[in-house]
């Protein structure tokens, strides 16, 4: 099939496959007597797997690691596990991280007083924080 066809299949975008060729994620497609790229089965479910990991938040980086352990049937899973524990990890730095923003956005926009005088408090954080 060609690349519109996976991109369908998939829900990859056939800019985004591309892409993947190019930095080795995936290797590069067949390509048919008309030098029109070639994909098949497992590769359209190779980019499913991809994106399902991408929208899970996983790094290019941890879909590479992850893609390879799909692929090694001997692979052990606490190796699977350890990725998906140390993206929690991330994760949840990043909820806090964006908790506190919140807070602060909150307790500005508080103080501010949103009518037309010149003096705003949430300017002057920015300037001055």
């Amino acid at each position: 099939m060609n690349i519109g066809e996976a991109a369908k299949l998939s829900g990859v975008s056939a800019k985004t496959i591309r892409y993947y060729e190019s930095i080795g994620l995936i290797p590069p497609a067949g390509r048919k007597e008309s030098g029109y790229r070639d994909y098949g089965r497992t590769e359209v479910e190779m980019l499913r797997f991809i994106h399902r990991a991408r929208s899970l938040g996983f790094s290019v980086e941890d879909v590479s690691g992850l893609l390879a352990l799909w692929r090694d049937r001997s692979r052990a899973s606490g190796d699977v596990k350890a990725i998906a524990l140390a993206h929690v990890e991330a994760i949840e730095r990043k909820v806090v991280e964006l908790n506190s923003i919140r807070k602060t956005l909150l307790d500005l926009t508080c103080r501010c007083h949103g009518d037309d005088r010149p003096d705003c408090p949430i300017l002057e954080e920015l300037a001055t924080g």
